[in-house]
């Protein structure tokens, strides 16, 4: 019977290879406070002790696959069986007079419109919708629904609980997810926002701060080979303070399957490169982290046929 579900042996979930696997490898899930505040929520509802098992999945590489769509989340987990498991989250969509309020109380502050058009969720906006009667974060356990195809009787099991997971770590990289699970799509949302935003005068600004751009040269040779390169161009070299910054700011890949960090990885690369560019353009040595990486064989030079 169902109730005695508990009693059978625990099986250990089979292998997968390409599985989508979380970015944190111990202690907490998701680094923004958005990420945070949803891995709350979730965790919040006291659902159960499968959690626990989830968070071991989510970082094992378990999940297969996931497609995110306004209002539901479909998933496939590999468990215990030769076939993976279908899972459904359906999240509860606001309504159209709730939009109408978060965007009205939006729209009044332009700072919090600017945040969310940079790709920044404002740290007041769910106060802000609070304040204006909406819950943007699910506010109770029945504002999910969850299915899974397993046997397992809870709700959730394990593998609805490693794709929540995942979930918290992609609101790091797209804050608009949560919009899109509530029923808006980022583009619905902006539409909105420049539709209730006040209008406001045009600047004008005196000719002479009107700063002249040096046009490209109009020959070509120039144009793609360059002219001379004047002798006070390269005055000092020095590497980027911060090595990968671009990929940084962009954020966790989302739903990431090396099975090394792509930050991780990444960040020697660009630390190695940003040297290697400093000692070209100075006509430095290259250094030695400029040899392919280990297990990369480099070219080998053709030889003269005698």
């Amino acid at each position: 019977m169902w109730w005695e579900y508990e009693r059978f042996p625990r099986r250990q979930p089979k292998k997968v290879a390409g599985g989508i696997k979380a970015q944190s490898k111990r202690g907490s899930f998701g680094e923004s406070w958005w990420a945070k505040r949803w891995i709350a929520v979730i965790e919040g509802f006291h659902i159960g002790g499968r959690l626990q098992r989830g968070r071991s999945y989510a970082r094992g590489g378990q999940v297969l696959s996931i497609d995110v769509a306004a209002g539901k989340v479909s998933a496939k987990v590999q468990g215990s069986m030769p076939q993976p498991y279908k899972v459904t989250i359906e999240v509860a969509k606001l309504t159209d007079p709730d939009w109408a309020k978060v965007v009205s109380a939006l729209s009044g502050q332009a700072v919090y419109a600017a945040k969310l058009l940079a790709g920044e969720m404002p740290s007041e906006i769910e106060k802000v919708a609070t304040d204006a009667g909406v819950s943007l974060f699910p506010a109770q356990a029945n504002d999910l629904k969850t299915s899974c195809s397993c046997p397992d009787w809870s709700n959730p099991c394990k593998h609805v609980a490693a794709v929540y997971y995942l979930l918290g770590e992609q609101f790091d990289r797209d804050p608009f997810l949560l919009f899109r699970l509530r029923g808006l799509e980022r583009e619905a949302l902006f539409a909105r926002l420049s539709a209730a935003a006040p209008a406001t005068p045009t600047l004008a600004v005196p000719d002479e701060r009107i700063e002249v751009v040096a046009a490209a040269p109009t020959d070509p040779h120039t144009f793609w080979y360059g002219g001379e390169v004047p002798a006070d161009l390269f005055t000092e070299g020095t590497s980027p303070p911060v090595a990968a910054a671009l990929p940084k700011r962009l954020g966790p890949v989302p739903f990431w399957r090396g099975t090394e960090r792509f930050l991780d990885a990444m960040e020697p690369i660009y630390r190695a490169a940003s040297q290697t560019g400093v000692n070209v353009a100075l006509g430095g040595p290259l250094p030695e982290t400029s040899l392919p990486p280990a297990g990369v064989r480099a070219a080998e030079p053709r030889k003269r046929k005698k």
